[in-house]
């Protein structure tokens, strides 16, 4: 008895001995393939964007690849557990109840995620905007660094780094200023109501003279007593300046506002600022 015993503990022993090395090859063989799958999905997806650089017409899709490439590199590593789980006596079919049942479970628990996801799906079929663009979103404006599937990240004005999930960007009205052609400078110069009628005519002048000879302003502007304000005659440009950069726009409306600034104190037209005139009656 005690001989049959041993006998059978010494099998046992040796069939685990073999599971483990067996189980352990099988894992090495796995990480193997998984990492020669991820080296070509690597190739491929770099070929593919290098492909879409070099087609003007569609450069808009080059922000879809990194996507494009977690989703396939997620499915090399579940269909390479599952058919290693195969192997080893694991039902595929029963792993793939049990991923739907607990997908069930997290999507009614991530269903914020999975409405980024398809926000992510929008931007791209709709080409909203793209990495490197200026956009405006809200009360949020800034260069887009990075689309993933949950989010865009934003470089704003303050150089903070803003994450926006897709489905709140899907939702929303977005500016793309990137693919403007050009950009609105929108001025009002306010003179003091005591200027003379000759000084008003030539405040006019100076401001048309200013944006008709800058190179980097359009020819399309206008110039007009845009309003009798409550302590100012408000004169009006509106012109387009030559440039979808911001820091350009900048630069340029800057050099217009100085312009009109310098010629005005030449001419002695004085800026007007709030004021109020009192009136004292007589007995």
């Amino acid at each position: 008895m005690i001989d049959q015993i041993l006998s059978y503990t010494d099998k046992l022993g040796k069939l685990l001995a073999a599971f483990k090395v067996s189980m352990i090859l099988g894992v090495i063989v796995n990480l193997v393939i998984i990492f020669v799958l991820f080296k070509l999905t690597d190739i491929l997806i770099h070929k593919m964007q290098q492909r879409f650089k070099s087609n003007e017409n569609a450069e808009s899709f080059l922000h879809v690849f990194p996507i494009l490439e977690k989703i396939i590199k997620f499915l090399i590593i579940f269909f390479v557990v599952a058919s290693f789980l195969q192997s080893h006596g694991y039902s595929l079919t029963s792993l793939i109840a049990g991923f739907g049942i607990t997908g069930l479970a997290v999507g009614f628990a991530a269903q914020q995620t999975i409405a980024s996801m398809f926000g992510t799906m929008g931007i791209v079929a709709d080409k909203t905007y793209k990495i490197g663009d200026y956009i405006k979103i809200n009360d949020l404006e800034g260069t887009v660094e990075s689309i993933t599937l949950r989010s865009t990240k934003i470089r704003s004005l303050q150089n903070y780094l803003v994450s926006i999930p897709n489905d709140l960007v899907a939702n929303s009205i977005v500016e793309n200023v990137t693919r403007a052609h050009k950009r609105r400078i929108d001025a009002i110069f306010g003179i003091t109501y005591d200027t003379s009628n000759e000084k008003i005519e030539r405040a006019l002048e100076i401001v048309k003279f200013v944006a008709q000879r800058h190179p980097e302003v359009y020819d399309d502007y206008t110039v007009n007593i845009e309003a009798l304000d409550s302590s100012s005659i408000n004169i009006r440009l509106i012109a387009y300046a030559k440039t979808r950069i911001y820091s350009e726009f900048v630069r340029i409306r800057g050099e217009v506002y100085f312009d009109v600034i310098k010629q005005f104190r030449e001419d002695k037209i004085e800026f007007a600022f709030p004021s109020t005139t009192v009136y004292m009656a007589k007995n």
